[in-house]
């Protein structure tokens, strides 16, 4: 499949490392609202530099790769589907479920596919975890419970300011690899509960042309939220710009049997670890399920072969819409001091099995 990059910023580097490793994905075009960044990229990808416009209009572009920053999501988007292409974007697939709808209206009238990060989930440490879970390796699961922290992107990106506008901070920006991780493994939440503040710590880029640069917030910057899953699963979730160390684990899973401490699912790879019942020590779990050696890209992949075969793709845009209207509800439920229910629902993705590849499987 034949892919149009529109975005060419510090993100893309990471798909293009990875696109030699996924042979039914080509990269025809780029384009960059900076022109020169987006010729030097298209030497680099034997591929051509065009305007947004052009290559959207392209004839042999299939798939348009949307790797904007938040705020252009789901305009990207609607012009891609509007001229025929399928469309893969990074998180979040829009600022809201209001932008979010028509995305998924529009692809659906006309019969394309959208596709959305995070697919660190179709990697081997989220996939194996998942399988333990299904094949009863802590018994029923009853909880779930999610941290993840730290000081601030402005600490080591270049130009960070857009982590603190909508569409950013801690819940938009780093909440999608862990709840859509808990959706892969427990199904659909239907209610959600959670406060969120906005601390007034002074924001300045430290690295980089940029730096001393202030950043203005505009979003909040610590999270904690409350997740009921449909199959009786409840999960607790922490995300923050304001954490300077902890101790607390990042990941894990408790059921009626053990616990299952399970890798960051912001990666690809990592070891699950469980601790059962009769011992109460954790051990490691051999690999069991997930694409190997995956890095991004691969739910991109995921999509094209999913379109060849007629199966539904592991990284759609239903679920990253699901996962939207979870982190929406969160700062409603924050704002409101109630509990709020989801209007939409998802199937948990396909398990990736042992040995499958994107291309071929």
């Amino acid at each position: 499949m034949n892919v149009g990059v529109i975005g060419v910023g510090n993100i893309s580097r990471q798909y293009f490392e990875h696109f030699p490793a996924l042979p039914n994905l080509s990269v025809r075009a780029v384009a960059d609202l900076d022109v020169d960044r987006a010729a030097v990229v298209a030497r680099e990808q034997d591929a051509e530099a065009l305007t947004v416009d052009a290559l959207l209009a392209h004839p042999d572009v299939d798939v348009v790769l949307n790797l904007t920053i938040p705020q252009a999501h789901a305009g990207v988007a609607l012009a891609a589907l509007a001229a025929g292409k399928h469309v893969y974007g990074e998180k979040p697939l829009a600022l809201d479920i209001a932008e979010a709808t028509p995305v998924l209206e529009r692809a659906q009238a006309l019969d394309l596919r959208v596709g959305s990060a995070p697919d660190t989930v179709l990697g081997t440490g989220v996939q194996t975890a998942r399988a333990v879970l299904d094949g009863g390796g802590i018994g029923v699961p009853l909880g779930a419970a999610v941290s993840w922290t730290a000081p601030g992107h402005e600490l080591w990106h270049p130009a960070p300011a857009f982590y603190y506008q909508p569409g950013g901070g801690p819940l938009f920006d780093m909440g999608p690899y862990y709840l859509t991780a808990l959706v892969t493994f427990f199904g659909p939440v239907v209610r959600v509960s959670g406060a969120s503040s906005r601390s007034t710590r002074e924001r300045t880029v430290a690295t980089g042309p940029q730096a001393g640069t202030h950043i203005p917030v505009e979003v909040d910057t610590h999270v904690t939220a409350i997740l009921e899953h449909a199959s009786g699963v409840i999960s607790t979730v922490t995300v923050s710009f304001d954490v300077w160390a902890t101790r607390i684990p990042l990941f894990e899973v408790y059921g009626t049997e053990g616990t299952l401490s399970v890798p960051d699912p912001n990666a690809f790879s990592g070891t699950p670890a469980i601790a059962t019942a009769g011992d109460r020590e954790f051990r490691d779990v051999p690999v069991a399920a997930g694409y190997a050696d995956a890095g991004r890209g691969y739910g991109l992949a995921d999509l094209a072969r999913a379109i060849e075969t007629g199966r539904p793709h592991r990284a759609s845009g239903g679920l990253a819409f699901h996962v939207l209207e979870i982190m929406e509800a969160v700062l409603a439920a924050g704002a409101r001091h109630e509990v709020v229910a989801l209007a939409s629902t998802v199937e948990r993705p396909a398990l990736v099995p042992l040995g499958a590849r994107p291309e071929s499987w």
